[in-house]
């Protein structure tokens, strides 16, 4: 018989977290009505925390599986796989580094038995660095004036959703994707609960600046055209002016005569608009390098192992 939640935790060199957050999250869900399931998917870990799944499966059979990449894929692919095998009618996720607390899921879960499909989470008093507190409200602003996806708090993946969108949201079989923008994308009656937030137990953050501004790219691009629609505008714009400066400058020949003064302006303007094309060239280069990974068809992530009891 199927679990009615599943529990979808991605885990990347995470082992000095992991036994404290099944020991919390075995306790919050054994005391609730639902039966349930946890999912963990291993994506390359480099450290020890393969060892400590197959234990806690040994240990827990009855609710543990693992799923094991053979190299690391990245988070949302993590999740993605753990999508695919979740048995459950809801399905949660949650990282592994116990920043959010796994005894806020009966929030999320009550939330779902309202009858919200969707059901996201806004972290109350952030233990975040101060840069990554102010760059995930920008980047939340920009998102949403972008791409029309309303979420208060995209970066917090304590987030629940009833198996029609798991479906939606895997039947898509993107090769870079953002799936908490995806839940609300399919989402018909979506809601947001307050959540706590602790500072991370153990380890490291596994995004830095690069790789957070790689994941909020991803997110613009892959669910809207208005970046390439805005630099077509601007381009327009810079193309107007530019004519304008010529026929100035051409018409001032004529009648005043050639200048050697503002050699050096012309050449800051030229190096303008050089920027400006290099700009378009990358920008129009994420979206065909993105159409080219999905027309290839290569397989998002590949499988070494699954730790699971049969039925």
């Amino acid at each position: 018989m199927n679990p009615s939640v599943t529990i979808v935790i991605p885990v990347y060199n995470e082992e000095a977290n992991l036994r404290p957050l099944f020991s919390r999250l075995a306790a919050t869900m054994d005391a609730q009505a639902h039966t349930w399931e946890v999912v963990f998917t291993d994506d390359g870990s480099r450290d020890g925390s393969m060892d400590i799944l197959r234990a806690l499966y040994a240990e827990r059979p009855d609710v543990v599986r693992v799923i094991e990449f053979e190299r690391n894929a990245g988070q949302h692919m993590a999740i993605m796989a753990a999508f695919e095998n979740a048995r459950g009618e809801t399905v949660v996720t949650i990282d592994a580094d116990l920043q959010n607390p796994p005894e806020e899921i009966p929030k999320l879960l009550a939330a779902i038995d309202r009858g919200h499909d969707v059901v996201g989470s806004i972290r109350r008093n952030r233990q975040d660095v101060g840069w990554r507190v102010y760059a995930s409200r920008l980047m939340n602003l920009v998102r949403e004036r972008i791409t029309g996806i309303r979420m208060t708090d995209q970066g917090c993946m304590l987030r629940a959703y009833r198996r029609g969108v798991v479906q939606q949201i895997v039947a898509t079989g993107e090769q870079t994707t953002f799936i908490p923008a995806l839940g609300q994308y399919f989402a018909a009656n979506p809601a947001e609960v307050e959540v706590e937030h602790a500072a991370r137990a153990a380890g490291e953050s596994k995004y830095n600046l690069y790789r957070l501004v790689r994941l909020n790219f991803d997110l613009m691009t892959g669910f809207s055209l208005v970046p390439l629609q805005l630099f077509t505008i601007v381009g327009m714009a810079i193309t107007g002016l530019s004519l304008l400066l010529v026929v100035y400058m051409l018409a001032r020949r004529v009648i005043i005569g050639p200048e050697a003064e503002g050699l050096f302006t012309l050449f800051a303007i030229l190096y303008f608009l050089v920027g400006v094309v290099i700009t378009g060239l990358g920008l129009v280069g994420e979206y065909v390098g993105r159409i080219y990974q999905e027309v290839r068809r290569r397989p998002r992530f590949r499988i070494r192992s699954v730790l699971e009891k049969q039925e």
